[in-house]
């Protein structure tokens, strides 16, 4: 018998990508499985029902349905209580269930006996790269940033000389060069600004420079040993994070856009840019901060606001970047997640083995217990 895969219309507030589109129908049917789509799904993707049903996926409203006979349910985000009720026991679900932070999800999830996959967790390995969700949405959300900022900003972004004068570039720092930030220091260079960038771990400094930006950072001892195993920046000592503050107060005022992307995996967002930063800033500059969903690398944003201070800064702190440009993320997202449940299918059946690296590090859930070891069981 087919396995059933099911994807269902997001839930959430403000999440407007979708887990499937009918490209990636089409791979899981070739997979060997049936997929049921419930109608609306794409909707914020620019996808019809009709898409889907083109595509080889039957579309119903009817939601009990489609979750009670699933083998597999596919997600953006987590799915919510009403959902998770309806599935049966054993059930797999793959999505983005932010299981630090959301733990009312991660024990609905238990409780129903469902085997859950967290795709933030799968590991950044050469064999996993097609699966990293986290830098598919990145790399969106950095280019979208750039995007914003420009909006927001009200002033252009290249030199342009014209005869009634004289337009300067702007000035647009970037700080954190992981996915995000590379993404959008390439976009702000594109757009024609004049850039620099920060980050502390010694590799980015070399990849900042190829995309033809300035590197700015406290280049001491600490900072050449700044860098985990995994490729993610380690929390900074004290003493260094005073001294990076320092440079960071110098450099900042003299800015006309600031970009922050720091996010340290399980951890609230680090604030790098203070109250006081951002008002010694000029009136008129923005500030766009992509972390605002993990409590924020800015004081004074505000999640899902354009906030603007007293001196006319204006912080941007839109939650979910990447589903602003919702229609190239729901069709990186899916790609995303028909290579990790490749994983588990073989010669048509459901077949999780639960040694597999990847399976293993993205496991939150299963059999009623929570698996993850970083979730405390």
């Amino acid at each position: 018998m087919a396995i059933a895969i099911a994807v269902t219309r997001e839930r959430r507030e403000g999440e407007t990508r979708c887990a499937a589109t009918p490209e990636t129908v089409k791979k899981l049917l070739a997979l060997g499985a049936s997929v049921t789509v419930e109608s609306g799904t794409g909707a914020g993707s620019s996808i019809s029902d009709a898409d889907y049903e083109a595509a080889g996926a039957k579309v119903t409203s009817d939601l009990a349905a489609v979750l009670a006979g699933a083998d597999v349910l596919l997600k953006v985000r987590g799915p919510t209580a009403s959902e998770t009720s309806a599935l049966k026991s054993g059930t797999v679900v793959v999505g983005m269930l932010d299981a630090y932070r959301d733990k009312a999800t991660v024990d609905a999830l238990k409780g129903q006996g469902a085997s859950a996959f967290a795709m933030e967790f799968v590991p950044r390995i050469t064999r996993a790269q097609v699966m990293d969700v986290l830098s598919s949405q990145a790399n969106l959300a950095g280019y979208r940033a750039v995007i914003e900022a420009a909006h927001t900003y009200g002033r252009g972004f290249p030199m342009m000389m014209t005869a009634a004068g004289t337009v300067a570039a702007a000035k647009v720092f970037v700080m954190g060069a992981g996915v995000a930030g590379l993404q959008a220091i390439a976009t702000a260079r594109r757009l024609g600004a004049v850039v620099t960038a920060t980050d502390v771990r010694p590799a980015a400094k070399e990849q900042v420079e190829s995309l033809g930006a300035k590197f700015v950072a406290v280049e001491d001892e600490e900072f050449k040993a700044a860098e985990t195993a995994g490729g993610y920046a380690k929390q900074m000592s004290a003493e260094y994070q005073a001294k990076q503050a320092e440079l960071t107060a110098s450099h900042i005022v003299k800015q006309d856009v600031v970009i922050t992307t720091a996010l340290i995996p399980g951890r609230a967002a680090p604030v790098l840019v203070t109250a006081a930063h951002v008002a010694s800033m000029k009136a008129g500059s923005v500030i766009v901060d992509l972390a605002v969903e993990a409590g924020g690398n800015v004081e004074g944003s505000k999640p899902d606001q354009i906030a603007t201070t007293a001196n006319g800064v204006k912080i941007v702190g839109w939650n979910n970047m990447a589903g602003r440009i919702a229609a190239d993320a729901s069709a990186l997202y899916a790609r995303n997640l028909v290579a990790f449940v490749g994983l588990m299918v073989k010669d048509g059946v459901l077949a999780i083995d639960l040694e597999d690296e990847i399976l293993k590090a993205a496991m939150v859930t299963h059999q009623g217990q929570v698996v993850h070891e970083g979730l405390g069981g």
